[in-house]
């Protein structure tokens, strides 16, 4: 199924963005893990739509159970969650039957499925399913946690305005102190830039693009495989399902084509305990497909959001004429800063996910 990714932990993501409701599945949780549904809530609130810089679309996101949880933990059976779907305005879509919106899925939705695919709201397309993804990643970040690993992420750029870097490590209170802000980067003046960007965007009719940083700690070393299965391919592949996600790189990514090997290769060292680390992490924690024991560390690039309020050239499906449009409804004028905890809880989902397949078991 396109919507479903894991090999142990299968996710199952369902719903389309003005449908009753959207959902997931998670099949392959390990029994008898408690689940705090507050700090479930506290980590789906970090995605919510706030103020001026997002869409003005408002739902309540508290999720119903409808199996996996009893008495408060996982009990082995696939776990079901829904959100309804209570603040839609599908008439903002009308038009969009005929005439597709620019960098869209419209038109090949329109192609692939023979004109039945749901437009409204972007449909199964819509960034609206990472509210569900949500829930998931939220979970498996709490049973990682549990094991010692932390997965944290923050707005490293907007616009071309970028925030200070997590750093070689990390760690679990920088995480929580940018999870705690209502702008999630790490230095709050170069915030303030970016919200303005944002803003300037928005009263242009206009958007903009950015990318987020992810890392993750306490990552076990041997997980992954070569080729075809490593870590890398593993989080590419789950990441790129998040709507707008258009490229993700691992360390210094596309900057080490400029290096030296001399200068990207991480010399092993001994730490204070005697114990093989290394002195930088230009691999972003990763050799070989195999996480190295080093913080896992990638890159998350965000288109700027293709509904806008501007003139745009489509053409109409029904009469096959050319046209132009201008998109009305509710929109963000940057998708980016509340992909900040979709990304964390992505990661989540395919750490824990190979952890299980290594018989690492969540549970203790």
């Amino acid at each position: 199924m396109s919507s479903e990714f894991g090999k142990i932990l299968r996710v199952s993501v369902f719903g389309q963005s003005h449908g009753p409701a959207i959902g997931i599945i998670m099949d392959g949780l390990p029994a008898g893990e408690p689940i705090d549904e507050a700090e479930l809530l506290g980590f789906m609130d970090r995605r919510k739509p706030k103020g001026p810089l997002s869409t003005q679309r408002r739902e309540p996101d508290a999720p119903q159970f409808l199996s996996g949880i009893q008495d408060g933990k996982t009990s082995g059976s696939p776990l079901c969650a829904l959100l309804e779907n209570k603040d839609v305005r599908s008439k903002d879509y009308e038009a969009l039957k005929d005439i597709p919106r620019p960098s869209h899925a419209d038109y090949v939705a329109y192609k692939k499925w023979d004109g039945q695919a749901d437009v409204r709201g972007g449909g199964h397309f819509s960034g609206r399913l990472t509210a569900a993804l949500c829930i998931a990643g939220g979970i498996a970040k709490q049973i990682l946690a549990r094991k010692g690993v932390f997965v944290g992420a923050h707005l490293l750029a907007v616009a071309g305005i970028a925030d200070e870097n997590f750093g070689l490590n990390p760690t679990q209170e920088l995480f929580s102190q940018v999870a705690e802000k209502s702008f999630p980067v790490i230095n709050d003046a170069c915030g303030e830039s970016m919200q303005q960007a944002i803003k300037e965007a928005a009263e242009d009719k206009d958007s903009v693009g950015g990318v987020v940083e992810c890392a993750a700690i306490g990552v076990p070393l041997g997980l992954g495989s070569p080729m075809f299965e490593g870590m890398e391919n593993r989080l590419a592949a789950a990441i790129f399902g998040i709507p707008a996600v258009k490229g993700i790189e691992f360390g210094r990514g596309f900057a080490s084509a400029c290096q030296r090997g001399s200068d990207h290769n991480d010399p092993l060292v001994l730490d204070e305990q005697g114990n093989i680390t290394m002195e930088k992490n230009d691999a972003g924690g990763i050799n070989g497909g195999i996480t190295n024991g080093m913080p896992l560390s990638f890159n998350v690039a965000f288109k700027p959001t293709p509904s806008i309020g501007k003139l745009q050239k489509s053409v109409n499906l029904s009469t096959k004429e050319e046209t132009e449009i201008i998109i009305g409804g509710r929109h963000d004028p940057c998708v980016a800063h509340r992909a900040v905890p979709v990304v964390e809880a992505v990661a989540a989902i395919v750490i824990l996910d190979c952890m299980l397949e290594a018989g690492l078991n969540g549970h203790q």
